[in-house]
Formats: structure tokens, sequence, C-alpha cells
């Protein structure tokens, strides 16, 4: 009966002793690891066509706008139509026409919190204005404009022209990144733009062809188109760094040690690295005192019951 009443106690203060020591242990010595921020998600858009076009009518003294778009599209959406239709008042007798006809008419835009990017590419196109049903404005091989844009790095945008192109009938050999004057007697005049391309720290955007277009067709009652017309566009926004990464030194450059603080569990001057120890020291002393104690008291019971 003593020997139990005194055996049983003396084992629980020991294994108190010990489950508190090593469950304290890892929860002291466990440093909180800083959070990596995921950061805002960027912005992407892609346009395959996109027209401003004022269209002037014979027998009005009004212009009659063309605004239209093909694939216009913002992250995370994708489109592949490959025409493009319209009707216009008063331009012949508002039936539909086409104003574009491709076989790849093809746009991407993707937004994640490492990377935007938008994409289009166009290929074997034909654009046709009011007026002109049977003379395209302009007849591509392929065209294709890429913006990317990922956190932390600069933005990179680039646009393509390949193959042959043809203008109001003739074929023209474009200069990139340059103008291109393309006229016509008796049909008009066409101003191209190839591959323009902008960024910043923190955007970018590409288009493949822009067209500024004054023809005079005087057919279906339209006496004069006038505007612009977008070929192939793409654009991108960064997303936001990661706090962790802004907050990290560039390479090459030292971290400045903090003014005047001293590590927790040692005493001013002592150099962790030196003793072996760390902030969790004291806790794991403690823990093992505490084992030494629950030891001794456990010893000092089984020889009184002997006794």
């Amino acid at each position: 009966m003593n020997g139990n009443t005194f055996r049983m106690p003396a084992r629980r203060l020991a294994t108190v002793a010990a489950a508190t020591a090593l469950a304290a242990g890892p929860a002291f010595l466990a440093v909180p690891g800083a959070a990596h921020a995921t950061g805002d998600h960027g912005r992407a858009s892609a346009t395959v066509l996109r027209t401003g076009l004022d269209v002037s009518l014979l027998n009005k003294t009004v212009n009659v706008p063309l605004a239209v778009t093909l694939n216009e599209v913002q992250a995370p959406e994708s489109a592949r139509k490959t025409a493009l239709t319209a009707r216009l008042d008063g331009v012949d007798g508002g039936k539909a026409f086409s104003v574009l006809r491709a076989d790849v008419a093809d746009a991407r835009a993707t937004a994640t919190a490492a990377k935007s990017e938008g994409h289009t590419e166009l290929a074997h196109a034909e654009l046709h204005v009011p007026g002109l049903p049977l003379l395209s404005v302009v007849e591509l091989s392929e065209v294709t404009s890429k913006a990317t844009c990922e956190a932390g790095k600069k933005p990179v945008a680039d646009a393509n022209l390949l193959g042959p192109v043809t203008v109001l009938g003739k074929k023209v050999t474009l200069t990139t990144g340059g103008t291109t004057d393309v006229k016509v007697p008796g049909v008009g005049e066409v101003r191209l733009d190839l591959s323009k391309t902008r960024t910043t720290s923190h955007t970018a955007a590409a288009t493949a062809l822009e067209l500024k277009i004054s023809v005079n067709p005087l057919d279906l009652n339209v006496a004069e188109v006038d505007g612009t017309v977008t070929l192939a566009e793409a654009a991108c926004e960064s997303p936001a760094a990661p706090a962790d990464e802004a907050e990290q030194p560039q390479a090459g450059e030292d971290a400045e040690p903090a003014a005047d603080v001293q590590p927790q569990g040692a005493r001013a001057g002592a150099d962790l690295a030196e003793t072996g120890g760390n902030s969790a020291t004291p806790y794991v002393a403690a823990g093992a005192a505490a084992l030494v104690l629950a030891g001794g008291s456990a010893l000092f019971l089984a020889r009184r019951r002997r006794g």
C-alpha cells in the first residue's frame, strides 16, 4: 500500500516534467518564418482588330462611325473568331458587309500572381472598309504581338509581321519600326506603322500593325472613309512583387545589423555563435532542469520507501 502510495506520485511527477519539457522544446525552438506574400495579380489584354473609322455618305451630310473590335479579351480569357461583319445605316441598303476575314484570329490574355501576358495572332487575313467590297485595304500573311510582365522583372513587348503584305491591291515592303505610305490614284491612301512597342517599369504594349486610312471609294453610297485600324494588339501590367522579395537586400549588398539590440537569452557582449546557443537556449535549459529535478525527487522517494 505504502509502496504504491509513494511510487505513483514519483512516476507521475517525472512523467509530467518530461512531457512538459519535450512539448515546450519544439514550440520554443520553432522560429516563425517570414510569410511569403503572393502579391496582387497583374493585368493583361489582347485584341485582334480594332477600328475607329468615319464613313461619309454620298446622299447625306453626315458621318457614320464604324467602331468595331474582334476578339478583344482581358485576363483570363481567350477568343478565336475568324470573321467580323458589320452593318451601317445608309451603306448598301443596310446590308452586312465583311470587315475582316482570316484563317487564324487568336487572342489570349492570362494573369497570375507571378506573370501577366497578352498574346495575339492573325494569319491569312483580309481587311475591308465600307464602299470597297471587292478591293481589300490590306492583305497579310501573319502578324503577332506579345506583351509579358513578370513580377520583379522588366516588362517585354514584341510585335512581328511575317510574309508579304498587299495594300489596296499593291504588294509593299514594310519597314520594321517605321512608316510606309501607299497611294493608289482614284482610290485613296493608307499609311502603315509596323511593330510598335512601348514599355515602362511595370507595363508593356505591342501593336503589330496600325493603319491610317483615307480612301474615297464612291461606291455603295460611300463618299469617303477616314480613320485608324489596329491589328494584333497586346498589353500587360506587372503583378506586385512579393513583399519578402522586395525587402531582401540586393545581391552584393550587406544587410546592416540592428543597432543596440541584444539577442534574447544572452547577456550583453555574449556571442551566441561561440557558445552554441540561440534564443531558445533558456527554455531548453529550463526543461533540462525540470527533468533533473523530477529524477532527483523520484530517487529520494524510492530510497525513503526502501528505508
